[in-house]
């Protein structure tokens, strides 16, 4: 006789092939009682899927009154973990602060909140909205906390727990202050909730999280339950970035690593202008070698994603005016990757989305434009944009009715809405559209890894990421 402890999905226990005895049944029975009576057996029940270890991990040493800092890969649900803490919050009459590096992220953060707990219950502080501020949750960029707590701010009474998003952003040269000042400067009754898909020394951190704010669990998982696929555009040619090597190791594919080579060898322009001289054999080479890695412009790299089914995709550019020129030049070069139904669908929610703006403003804003790059598919998405524009573009690319987005690296973060692809240019020089770049650091698997690719950035014009 087969006897299961529990069977509810996703919160089975044990499963035994003999009997049990009385007194085993009712040790059973006891365990089953006290894990109803918890806070996660409720939360769990808003799910209709099964919580993996290390989130119930998390949320059991959350529940007992320690902080936790949560290191998972991306798409593996470590979110859910924050949201453990919004549950708490609201079943202890207390108030949880969802913190993000970026207005896009809180945005879209707000969204997922409002439609589980209701818009009632959840507010909204960034640099360009203020949406209910005395609600029991609220989502907020960093910086917001870190004024709040040097203000001292009434907002923060009754605060009980704070999540944040994004945490290894303490790390950053420009930034990382914040997070580090908000960590020491919480009440010491705040719970703190750290999340992070790059924390390399997870353990490290969380000896020091442990020393500034208490008890501090440290919960790590390495699984990657979405996979990562990465490729390279070079000339007319896609190309996966790694194949698979002995011992099923990764290693750069030999393809691109010749085409490396072959640009290392070209004779650059600072040669020339140097005064080498040039054999006509060489020059022949040479155009012969540039014809093989010709660059694809940002159009061509658009139609061949669509052609492959690699959109949505976000392309990065780290420059707003490179931005909104990339914009310019697909609608330029015709692309269209809407029908006409999507077409409709786009204008009639941009419309009862920007309804409260007066018609000499949206001239001024470049409205029209904006819409028939929308109505294409495609749009741009930076901190120069009226918020009103970067909130449509969101809710458009969330409902897949933009597939082309030409964002800054401040949206980066953003880019969580499955499925998603990102793009990066790589250059040998800088210019006015084009910045040289190697992939994120935190894409690749193992240092060796990113070393390999970084080497790949002279010879790969258009590289692209996957997750499907």
């Amino acid at each position: 006789m087969i006897v299961l402890l529990s069977v509810r999905p996703g919160t089975l226990e044990s499963t035994m092939t003999e009997d049990l005895s009385p007194a085993e049944r009712y040790a059973a029975a006891r365990k089953r009682a006290v894990e109803q009576a918890t806070a996660l057996a409720s939360f769990r029940e808003m799910y209709d899927f099964g919580l993996d270890p290390f989130q119930i991990e998390a949320c059991q040493a959350l529940e007992s009154g320690k902080g936790v800092l949560v290191a998972a890969p991306t798409g593996s649900g470590k979110t859910i973990v924050g949201e453990f803490a919004v549950h708490l919050a609201l079943k202890q009459g207390k108030k949880c602060f969802y913190t993000t590096p970026i207005k896009a992220l809180s945005n879209q953060k707000y969204s997922d909140l409002c439609r589980r707990y209701g818009a009632d219950k959840v507010g909204l502080l960034t640099g360009d909205n203020s949406v209910n501020s005395d609600a029991p949750v609220i989502v907020m960029t960093t910086e917001v906390l870190r004024n709040m707590l040097y203000a001292g701010s009434q907002t923060l009474l009754g605060l009980g727990y704070v999540v944040m998003d994004e945490v290894h952003y303490l790390s950053d040269r420009f930034r990382g202050a914040v997070w580090e000042e908000v960590i020491i400067h919480l009440p010491e009754s705040v719970t703190l909730i750290s999340l992070s898909a790059t924390v390399s020394n997870a353990e490290e951190f969380g000896d020091w999280l442990d020393t500034v704010r208490g008890d501090t669990e440290v919960i790590v998982s390495e699984h990657r339950p979405v996979p990562l696929f990465q490729h390279v555009l070079a000339g007319r040619r896609m190309y996966d970035l790694f194949e698979e090597g002995e011992g099923h190791r990764k290693a750069v594919n030999p393809d691109l690593a010749r085409l490396a080579r072959m640009e290392a060898s070209r004779p650059s322009y600072q040669d020339r202008k140097r005064g080498r001289n040039i054999r006509e054999a060489d020059r022949e080479r040479e155009r012969r070698q540039r014809s093989r890695v010709w660059t694809p412009g940002r159009p061509e790299v658009i139609e061949r994603l669509d052609a492959e089914g690699l959109l949505p995709a976000i392309t990065f550019i780290f420059s707003r005016a490179a931005c909104e020129a990339a914009v310019q030049q697909c609608l330029y070069a015709g692309l269209r990757l809407n029908d006409e139904d999507a077409r409709e669908r786009v204008r009639s929610l941009v419309e009862e989305r920007t309804a409260a703006i007066p018609d000499e403003d949206l001239h001024v804003l470049g409205y029209y434009e904006w819409l028939e790059g929308l109505e294409r598919g495609i749009a741009a998405h930076h901190a120069g944009m009226l918020p009103t524009f970067k909130e449509v573009v969101e809710e458009l690319f969330v409902r897949g009715l933009v597939k082309a987005v030409f964002a800054t690296e401040t949206s980066r973060s953003a880019s969580t809405c499955p499925p998603a692809r990102w793009c990066w240019r790589s250059s040998s020089s800088g210019t006015a559209n084009s910045t040289p770049t190697s992939p994120p650091a935190s894409t690749p698997s193992s240092p060796a890894v990113r070393a390999d690719a970084a080497s790949m950035s002279r010879a790969t014009p258009s590289c692209c990421g996957s997750a499907p």
